[in-house]
């Protein structure tokens, strides 16, 4: 059934037992006509053991393809001697020959069915000449132009069967090919949203949660000495925490950053870079240069998730005193800078650039960060000298048009 002719195969194997059958319910008939019942009754097993062969042919998938084909050929050389005692019989069983060559042709070799056809047109031939006692020119050519015919039209089948199972074996190469080109597909997919995650929670929630930490450890130091500040500390943690709170939920809902829901990315730049090293000694300047343009989302959100990020490293990292978030609107380009004057690192390094309060360092954070940028088709820069501070420079081109 799933051969891409199944049609024509069934329809020129039905045409040959549909003939077979048509033959012996003409070679019962004419026998019976002239009061040869016995003979007629004889072709009548003739019958029954050919019907069997269709039976046996459709239980191929159940006995194999061995099996199947050694069946076939007892099938077909019980058949072959039934049908040679009857045309011994009656010259009505001569013609039964005919569906006999397509048989010889599907279940015997070429080199075998070949010479067969011609032995069985030639016991064909012999035994009209048999019954009628002498040959005329009709009785050779008639068994001979049907074997011709037989040969050929099996000879179709063969190439039909043939083409119809390289065809069947390329479709199910291509459903193989395309059930694991969609399973790569889906695992790239898998991939690139377990990367993505990774940047988002390490540029919100990893960031603020740092925050926090600075915040608490602040205060704490401040309760004694001045409880108001650490009052106003402990409220600026619980804010942070308020925001890291909306960006998780955010990531269910898979909505835009909270910064930047109701106020514009330069408004949400302002208020980070005041949040993101709250409780460290450093002073943040933000400025903008150029005349602000509205831009698209995603762009937004890339510059706000690169500004976190690098804040992040400065707070936790730079030991700065002074830092610089610039965001500067040219012509075709918006260019977001941040600039400290703290211990610096070497960005040669492939891992651990640097390391936090603890000792320890991710090195992801300016991959993340990288990774955002060069998404929308921009760049980022990063230098630092080990001791003399880091400069970040995220430079996206302005979509067609300039504003969105």
């Amino acid at each position: 059934m799933s051969y891409p002719f199944p049609p024509a195969l069934r329809l020129l194997r039905w045409t040959v037992h549909g003939t077979f059958a048509a033959l012996l319910a003409v070679a019962l008939i004419g026998l019976l006509r002239h009061g040869h019942g016995p003979l007629a009754a004889a072709g009548v097993p003739l019958g029954m053991l050919y019907a069997a062969g269709i039976v046996i042919e459709g239980r191929l998938p159940r006995f194999g393809g061995r099996a199947h084909l050694l069946l076939g050929r007892i099938w077909l050389v019980a058949i072959t001697l039934g049908w040679a005692g009857l045309a011994l019989t009656a010259p009505q069983y001569v013609w039964l020959a005919f569906p006999l060559f397509f048989a010889y042709l599907h279940l015997l070799p070429p080199p075998v069915a070949l010479p067969g056809v011609a032995v069985l047109t030639a016991a064909a031939i012999a035994a009209t000449g048999w019954h009628t006692g002498g040959l005329t020119g009709a009785q050779v050519v008639g068994p001979v132009v049907g074997a011709v015919v037989a040969t050929l039209m099996g000879l179709v089948y063969k190439a039909l069967h043939a083409e119809s199972e390289q065809r069947r074996r390329l479709i199910d190469d291509l459903v193989r090919t395309r059930d694991r080109l969609v399973e790569a597909e889906r695992e790239g997919a898998r991939l690139a949203e377990r990367e993505r995650l990774a940047r988002e929670i390490h540029d919100t929630l990893a960031q603020g949660m740092s925050s926090i930490i600075l915040l608490l450890r602040a205060a704490r130091g401040d309760l004694v000495r001045d409880p108001e500040l650490a009052g106003a500390r402990i409220d600026e943690a619980g804010r942070a925490a308020q925001d890291n709170l909306e960006e998780a939920r955010n990531f269910v809902r898979a909505l835009a950053p909270p910064a930047l829901q109701h106020s514009s990315l330069t408004a949400a730049l302002r208020r980070i870079s005041d949040a993101a090293v709250a409780g460290t000694g450093t002073e943040v300047r933000f400025e903008v240069s150029g005349t602000p343009l509205p831009l698209p989302a995603d762009y937004d959100q890339v510059l706000l998730r690169v500004a976190q990020g690098a804040l992040g490293n400065v707070s936790r990292h730079a030991a700065a005193r002074h830092a610089a978030v610039t965001l500067t609107y040219l012509d075709d380009t918006v260019v977001l800078d941040v600039v400290d004057d703290g211990r610096g690192f070497a960005p040669g390094r492939p891992a651990h650039p640097r390391e936090d309060d603890t000792g320890r360092g991710t090195g992801f954070g300016l991959r993340a960060m990288r990774d955002r940028v060069t998404t929308l088709g921009g760049a980022l820069t990063v230098e630092s000298v080990p001791g003399e501070g880091t400069a970040i420079v995220a430079a996206l081109p302005l979509p067609a048009g300039g504003a969105s």
